[in-house]
């Protein structure tokens, strides 16, 4: 497949072609061993090569879904950067929360309606995250997208998806805070910043 163009952004690359994958090609690729080696993840068709991971970036997303995990106890999945599919992209997000049992994804990827919260930390990533993941996220219909800017430090939340974007958008640096599908739940925003 010719590659039409390469655009370089916040460490990202993404290589745009003239035809877009399919989840079941993106499948069959994976399946055949052609993106063994690679870092990739389907974002609206294109393969997309990730960002290498920093170590400030791991600290967080793991004390994260630690937390959550001791928070969430036998009410939800905490997966940390594994795939999720959607109707054209399989990106990976840092954290997501999904619905139970764990058996129900044993022979497929959490879909949008599975997931109760989604999390992007972001280090380098930010605009790229408050652009084209934030786009593909709302298109899903992804209830709740929070992007943890490390550097901010601002928690960024996004509810009510309508189209390729989030009607309601809350910036938070300090205080309490609750996810809606686990509203008694409360997070000290230390626990996001200062972990």
């Amino acid at each position: 497949m010719p590659i039409t163009k390469i655009a370089i952004e916040q460490e990202i690359i993404i290589m745009s072609t003239l035809a877009k994958w399919t989840i079941n090609n993106y499948h069959q690729m994976i399946d055949a061993g052609i993106l063994a080696q690679r870092k990739v993840e389907l974002i609206a068709g294109d393969i997309v090569e990730m960002t290498p991971e920093k170590p400030l970036h791991r600290r967080v997303t793991v004390k994260l879904a630690d937390y959550f995990r001791d928070k969430l106890r036998g009410r939800g999945i905490i997966f940390e950067a594994h795939p999720i599919t959607l109707f054209d992209s399989e990106p990976e997000p840092d954290i997501i929360i999904a619905q139970l049992p764990l058996e129900r994804y044993d022979h497929r990827h959490p879909y949008a309606e599975d997931i109760e919260l989604l999390i992007e930390v972001s280090d380098t990533t930010l605009k790229y995250d408050l652009d084209t993941k934030q786009k593909i996220y709302a298109l899903a219909k992804i209830k709740e997208y929070w992007i943890i800017d490390i550097h901010g430090p601002q928690l960024k939340i996004f509810q009510q998806p309508e189209s390729n974007r989030y009607l309601t958008q809350f910036n938070f640096t300090q205080g309490m805070i609750s996810p809606i599908a686990f509203p008694d739940i409360e997070i000290e925003s230390n626990k996001i910043f200062g972990l």
